[in-house]
């Protein structure tokens, strides 16, 4: 599957509002069988396009902070470094980047005092890492993973 047409983005965008929508549902909204929607989900889930997942709110499960940490590295220890943050469950996504930080990471913590801990003690002890420059979220405005743009 090296192109999607529009029938692909269209399956993509009813999984996207509902991801528990039927196949035949599918099918009766773009007016194709069933099997075409299967066929081309399955197809789409074996080259990588999506995958599904539970997107959990971190607010629910007891997670209330929400910090955004940029990094700047030692020359040479960029990847290092991102692979030893690989490791803390705390962590969401960690990103090399040009401009002012080399690595950012989203991280979740259930309060303002484990992500302390996490600075003060769990980053201090990352070898490479030059400087941190933390930003909690104080409040947020859109949180979506869709990349299908209508």
């Amino acid at each position: 599957m090296n192109h999607l047409d529009n029938t692909d983005f269209a399956i993509l965008g009813y999984l996207q509002e509902n991801g528990k929508r039927s196949y035949s549902e599918i099918a009766r909204c773009l007016d194709v069988s069933e099997g075409t929607i299967r066929s081309r989900i399955n197809k789409m889930l074996q080259q990588g396009v999506f995958e599904f997942i539970i997107h959990t709110n971190p607010n629910k499960v007891g997670l209330k902070v929400q910090a955004i940490i940029g990094f700047s590295t030692q020359l040479g220890k960029q990847e290092e470094i991102a692979g030893k943050l690989q490791k803390y469950p705390e962590v969401r996504f960690i990103g090399a980047f040009s401009g002012k930080h080399d690595l950012i990471i989203q991280a979740y913590f259930k309060s303002n005092e484990d992500l302390v801990h996490f600075v003060n003690k769990e980053l201090s002890q990352i070898e490479g890492i030059l400087t941190a420059d933390v930003s909690v979220e104080l409040k947020q405005y859109k949180d979506s993973f869709s990349y299908i743009i209508p």
